[in-house]
């Protein structure tokens, strides 16, 4: 009796639930698309596969390991192609999501949310701060922190106690001396709404943290090949390496300064910058889903002595971090325990 009362609960929650996506969706969602999204869905999970820009996308479809669900091809939401299909046996939705935080939070909520799915997989190119690293590397950070969260303050101006790290722009000052009237930024930290929390009860949050699981399986990418050259005439002077377990920063700012470059490593010591990697991570982990970002190194953020290099070899640590993705999919699939 007992079993058969959890079965028949079972089957009102499964229904629940597929009546709340309907109703989320269609408000904002032509029939069609609607029917295909239960029609995919029915066929699920799936890994959810992010990029940020066209460069990106260019690099992963040209690896062709991405093998496009002939029936349903893909879905367009909100202005977006979510491409349904398989990497190396794995079913997978791929959508590009736009640069910064807002795009990148915005199509991470909506992939939970519509589709059937069992963690995110986010990858792309960065900016490197770390002069241990190089263009070309591949980094598969531990955690990610928001560089974006300022209070800008006058130069005479109180730092908030809560705020984890400051920024003295007089300090900067060429030649020094004299006061410089954008005066100092606190850092400050996110407010990270959980899925397993109290509802309204934001914890503080400095770092968010990649599921360990997954970072577990990355480590064993370490050592794998990766593409040294562009072309006969661009190649990089040693051959790039796949690094597990640094930090990375995000924030709504392409950084191209030295100052800048070497202030984010000395204080927070992260690797790497970008634009939308935090956004994804907070996002999937406050949804309850697993996530994990893999990045290729396209330039050095400023630190170079002439112009900035993403140009040239953009395209290539996007290769590289598309390879990565797919390596690891492909070891997501040897590992079915660790889903």
């Amino acid at each position: 009796m007992a079993s058969k009362q959890a079965a028949k609960c079972c089957v009102i929650l499964q229904l629940l639930s597929l009546t709340l996506l309907v109703i989320s969706v269609s408000s904002s969602t032509p029939s069609n698309s609607m029917n295909t999204i239960m029609e995919v869905n029915r066929k699920g999970p799936y890994i959810g596969l992010i990029t940020v820009y066209p460069p990106e996308e260019d690099a992963f479809f040209s690896t062709g390991a991405f093998e496009i669900n002939s029936h349903h091809p893909f879905v367009d939401l909100s202005g977006r192609r979510f491409r349904v299909g398989k990497v190396h046996g794995r079913k997978v939705i791929y959508v590009r999501c736009g640069i910064g935080m807002v795009n990148a939070a915005a199509t991470t909520q909506q992939m939970v949310d519509v589709f059937e799915i069992m963690g995110i997989i986010h990858f792309g190119i960065a900016g490197n701060v770390n002069n241990s690293m190089s263009i070309g590397d591949v980094t598969i950070p531990k955690q990610f922190v928001h560089t974006g969260i300022w209070d800008w303050l006058k130069p005479n101006g109180t730092l908030p106690s809560n705020d984890i790290a400051e920024l003295k722009i007089g300090s900067y000052n060429v030649p020094k001396g004299g006061v410089n009237l954008l005066g100092r930024i606190g850092f400050g930290y996110e407010q990270f709404f959980s899925q397993a929390g109290k509802p309204n009860n934001p914890q503080p949050l400095v770092w968010a943290k990649i599921s360990r699981h997954w970072l577990r399986l990355a480590a064993k990418l370490e050592g794998m090949e990766l593409q040294q050259c562009v072309n006969s005439s661009h190649c990089l002077p040693k051959k790039p390496k796949l690094v597990v377990g640094l930090k990375g920063s995000t924030s709504n700012i392409f950084v191209d300064n030295g100052a800048y470059r070497d202030f984010l490593f000395q204080t927070f010591q992260v690797s790497s910058v970008d634009m939308e990697s935090e956004a994804v991570v907070m996002t999937s982990l406050s949804n309850g889903f697993p996530v994990i970002v893999i990045r290729g190194l396209s330039d050095l953020a400023g630190g170079q002595a002439g112009q900035n290099l993403i140009h040239i070899f953009g395209p290539l640590a996007a290769l590289n971090a598309a390879r990565a993705v797919i390596q690891f999919i492909k070891t997501l699939s040897h590992n079915p325990s660790q889903h």
